[in-house]
This record gives structure tokens, sequence and C-alpha cells, in this order.
């Protein structure tokens, strides 16, 4: 019987000489194909010795290091649901995500130990331990007694393989489930589509517990057996001094806008550069046009989202990588744009975005309605965002159905911080906006009612959501105001505040 373990496939394409490097660190640290297999068996029999149920979930908050990686190819190896989670996320954060997945192990940073443990502990799980990014921690220490030979678990395609949580345009964030075949279907169409040949070494300068990070670059070089140059963080003079012993480099349009300040990017800097890929966020005209001329490189967009992976790419060759638009439907994924009646869009006619794929989630983590309604009836996922295709077939992105917020790669629902600000003492409503901004792309502005009588400090509110959640959602300015611009149905007009704080980053 064919395992369809997504670890399976990933081991299969190690190279034959195991000694080889197969991650390098940017603190000299070099770890081999060898280290990666041993590494991954013992902490996959750590985790089956704990004798957890089928389909066990283990939660992981931790600082980026290859030793998180490894855990999460463990959990994958071991055939457990991997289950990342930001590591800027605060207590109500975690304390929903935990909740809500119920997962049997939890792995923390020592630092936050003492609470994560509490919130888990409470919640029901048995397991709670610590990895930091010095090699050091109980999961280390308690693997490093157990075997590093290990039978692989044989999963079938629609196995569950890791929940990623995405947050709710309404509400509270949802899980979306990604199966071993999704995820290996993503990966094989992907090394093709952009040309991964032999040899080749990808610059891992993302977080790892995003789709970006975790899936499209990890996944990228593993299934292709290419050495990863691994930064523990995005720092553009590392990137730099690096980017002559690589060929492929992964990132969200800010580091690339970072990049370019750096005076000392130039072709001759991108001398051995194979390919650079950008997606996570809207990449700027502006942008793709400075790098082409700087480094005589096309950056190639693509798009892609948590419940489906990559959906569409500018193409490797054979066609112009056109600023602006994500280029074309990926083989295997079918796309379409619907109007509001649910009708088909032709050429240029703005809708819904909708697709199909192997690469398609399997649904929402026990929210059976939700998924259902997420799901047209002849099987399109409705992704939620807004596009058109041209006459070439090129995919432009215009926007979010739902006044997503895109900062600095990372995704802000208003109704989420919106939620946290009414609980404030003394707020009536509020109201959370996009603006543009010239190093994240966009950020989050508050626009905030108080109830009658009260008096509310403007910085006092971002102070207090700082405590609650995690930074890239704390909205860069907050403005008390007398009312909000409405419609004659009662509904806030975000588009005319849209237009009101435009400039203030300007």
């Amino acid at each position: 019987m064919k395992n369809h373990n997504l670890f399976a496939a990933l081991r299969a394409a190690f190279p034959a000489a195991l000694d080889a490097v197969a991650v390098e660190t940017d603190s000299g640290l070099r770890y081999s194909w060898e280290d990666l297999e041993r590494a991954t068996a013992m902490m996959a029999n750590l985790l089956q010795s704990l004798g957890l149920p089928a389909g066990s979930r283990v939660a992981v908050q931790v600082e980026k290091s290859v030793e998180a990686m490894m855990l999460y190819l463990a959990t994958l190896r071991a055939g457990y649901v991997f289950l990342p989670l930001n590591t800027a996320y605060q207590s109500a954060e975690v304390e929903y995500f935990i909740g809500n997945a119920e997962p049997a192990v939890v792995v923390c940073t020592s630092r936050n130990f003492g609470w994560v443990s509490k919130i888990a502990f409470k919640a029901g799980t048995q397991n709670v331990f610590t990895l930091d990014d010095d090699r050091s921690g109980s999961m280390l220490d308690r693997a490093a007694h157990c075997s590093d030979q290990h039978q692989v678990a044989v999963m079938q395609e629609d196995d569950l393989a890791a929940i990623l949580y995405t947050s709710g345009t309404t509400g509270r964030s949802k899980g979306a489930m990604l199966s071993h075949g999704n995820m290996l279907s993503n990966a094989q169409v992907l090394q093709d589509y952009w040309g991964w040949k032999k040899g080749d070494v990808l610059i891992h300068a993302l977080p790892i517990f995003h789709v970006h990070g975790l899936f499209v670059a990890i996944h990228g070089a593993l299934i292709n057996g290419s050495k990863m140059i691994w930064l523990s963080r995005f720092d553009p003079k590392l990137v730099l001094k690096k980017l002559p012993e690589a060929t492929v480099f992964m990132g969200v349009p800010t580091l690339y806008v970072r990049l370019l300040a750096e005076p000392g990017l130039d072709i001759e800097a991108c001398r051995n550069m194979r390919l650079f890929i950008a997606g996570s966020a809207p990449l700027l005209i502006e942008t793709f046009g400075d790098w082409q001329q700087r480094t005589g490189h096309t950056i190639l967009e693509r798009y892609g989202m948590s419940e489906t992976a990559m959906l569409t790419s500018n193409p490797y060759e054979g066609g112009e990588r056109r600023g602006g638009t994500v280029g074309f439907a990926l083989p295997g994924t079918s796309l379409r744009v619907r109007g509001n009646d649910g009708q088909l869009l032709t050429t240029d006619e703005i809708g819904d975005i909708q697709v199909k794929g192997p690469n398609v989630f399997q649904g929402y983590w026990r929210m059976p309605e939700k998924t259902k309604e997420e799901f047209t009836a002849d099987g399109y996922f409705k992704t939620g965002d807004v596009g058109k295709i041209d006459k070439d077939g090129y995919i432009t992105i215009v926007g979010r159905s739902k006044d997503l917020i895109i900062s600095g790669g990372y995704n802000v629902y208003p109704a989420e911080i919106e939620s946290y600000i009414n609980e404030l003492p003394g707020v009536a409503e509020s109201a959370l906006v996009g603006v543009p901004h010239p190093d994240f792309g966009e950020v989050g502005v508050a626009i905030v009612i108080p109830k009658p009588g009260a008096a509310l400090d403007a910085e006092e509110i971002v102070a207090t959501l700082r405590s609650k959640l995690a930074n890239f959602k704390i909205p860069k300015h907050c403005f008390v105001v007398s009312e909000l611009p409405r419609n004659t149905m009662g509904k806030v007009q975000k588009n005319l505040l849209r237009a009101q704080y435009k400039a203030l980053f300007a």
C-alpha cells in the first residue's frame, strides 16, 4: 500500500550523500541530511511514546530554529497533526486556540512555560514541552533518549497533517485543515512550475508559523533535496551577504522594500540567483520596477492562502512576469470569477474568486456549517478575495471582500480587533481600517467613539491592546471621535474612513 505521508515524500528526495549540508544557519551551525533524518526519528519516537490517540494535535509556539522545523517534520512522520502558532500571540489568543483545537501536546519557549502550561493543563492537555532557539528545552532532552530509527507512519491522502488558524473576518479564528495530499500535491506542482533544479540553494528568511515559510519554502527545498541558508530572522545586510551563495529567495513585499534600501543591492550581488518570489501581500508596481532595475531580476509574484496553499503564479519561464498580477492558476487548480448573483464573469470583470483543486483544504476544524457555507454546490471554495482575469489569462487580486488589512505580510481582520476595543470600559463603538504605509504596505488605524460622559485616551487604548494581541494586529494610530460615517442602513462606511486617513503615513 502506498504511503501518502508527506514526510515520506520529502525523505525520499533527500540526496544519496546524507553527510552533505542540508541546513546552514546564520550562527554558523551546519546540519546534514543525516542529522535531519536522525533528529526527526528521535522526536517522532518521543511523540509516539506518549500513547497519543490517532489524529492528535501538536500545538507549537516557539521561536524560529532548525529544531522547530525538525519538530514539524517529526509530527508529520509520526502521523500527528501540526498546529503552528504565531510567536506574537498573547494569552487571550493562545487560550482560544488551545481550547478550540484541544491539542494532546503543547510545545512553547521556556520563557513562556509558566503561562502557556497553565492554559494547556486547564484545557486538558497532558503533555507540555519547551523548545528554545539555542538547541535547549525539555523536548530535546527527552528526545535524546529515544531511538534514531523510526518507521514513517502510514497515512492516506485525506489524513490531516496540519491545522492553520486564520483570523476570522467575523468573530474568532477558524482552523483550516490541510491534509498530507493537499500539501504534497502543492509541493510537487511548485517544484515543477518554479523550475527547481539540482544544486539550488534557498535563503530561508521567513517565519515558520504560516504557509509561506513553513510550507512553500521548507517543502520547496526539501522535496528538491536542496540546501537551505537558514536565517533566524530577516536581516537585509545578511541576506545581501548570502545572496552569492544562493539561487532562490522567497519574501513578503516588505522584505524587498528593505533590501532595496541597501546600497549594496545590485546585479553583481545577485549574480548566482535564479529566482526571487514574492507573496503574502500585494507587491507595489514601484517595488517591482525598482527591483528589476537594480538587480536585473524580475520578481515572480504568486498568490495563495492558508486554506489552499499556493493557487496561482506568474510563469517561471515561457511567459512574461507581469507586475501587479499574480499570474495564472497553477496546473491542477481551477479558478473562476463569479458575480454577486453567481454568474460566471468574463474578461476584466471584477468579482469573487473561487477555486477547486487537490491543494484545497478539507474544511474548518469543528465548523461543519462554516465549511459548508464556504463551498459552492459544485465544490469550489470561496476565497473571499475579489479579482479579475484579463484577456491573456493573468489574474489580478483587487482586494478582500471583508476589509482585510495585510500588514507586513500578515493578515489583520478588523472585526477581531474591534471586538477587543469594544470591550474596553467607556467604548461605545470602534472601526478599524487599513491605510497605506511606506514600510508595511498597510497598517490598521482605529477610530473609536466613547460612551456618553466617558473620557477615552487614544494612547491608553493602544497600550491595553498591546497586552492582549500580537504586535502586527496593534493599530498604528488611534483616534477618539464623536461619530462614525454611516449609510442609510446605519452601516459604518469604512471606505470614507480609509479616504479620510489615507495620507496619515504618506
